[in-house]
């Protein structure tokens, strides 16, 4: 049974005791009644509203998946896994490293990817960031 129902149920029963409509007692009952008659209401709006967003949400994911597709390549979106358990918040940086000896690629963060090196967690191989041509443009007064 749904909220509807449950409280077209109660509201029955209410009724169903034909109790005096001029106590108090019973406007009190009949007002709660009616409280929950509109809070009914208001959740099965929230309800359609966020099922709304939820398949808007879906299709920029779609959309966004198919633009990763053409930036990243074919197979982005497949290839793709999120562990639930990391901690992506918007502050941080995060980059991908793809391992030239097994094709793995890996998600490091800023200071990671500034150590300058890794081993490759899938085949252990090292690998190493080099960032003195970067360094060294930052460093070169512009003409």
């Amino acid at each position: 049974m749904n909220l509807s129902e449950r409280i077209a149920y109660i509201r029955g029963l209410a009724d169903g005791l034909k109790l005096d409509e001029d106590k108090d007692e019973v406007k009190v009952l009949s007002a709660i009644i009616d409280l929950l008659e509109d809070m009914a209401y208001d959740v099965q709006n929230m309800e359609e509203i966020v099922d709304d967003v939820c398949n808007q949400v879906d299709e920029i994911d779609e959309d966004l998946c198919e633009v990763e597709e053409f930036v990243y390549g074919d197979d982005f979106c497949d290839d793709w896994e999120y562990d639930d358990d990391e901690d992506f918040s918007d502050e941080d940086a995060y980059y991908e490293v793809t391992c030239p000896s097994c094709g793995e690629t890996t998600i490091l963060d800023e200071e990671a990817l500034l150590g300058g090196e890794i081993n490759c967690p899938e085949c252990g191989e090292k690998l190493e960031f080099d960032f003195s041509d970067l360094l060294n443009e930052e460093e070169e007064p512009e003409e």
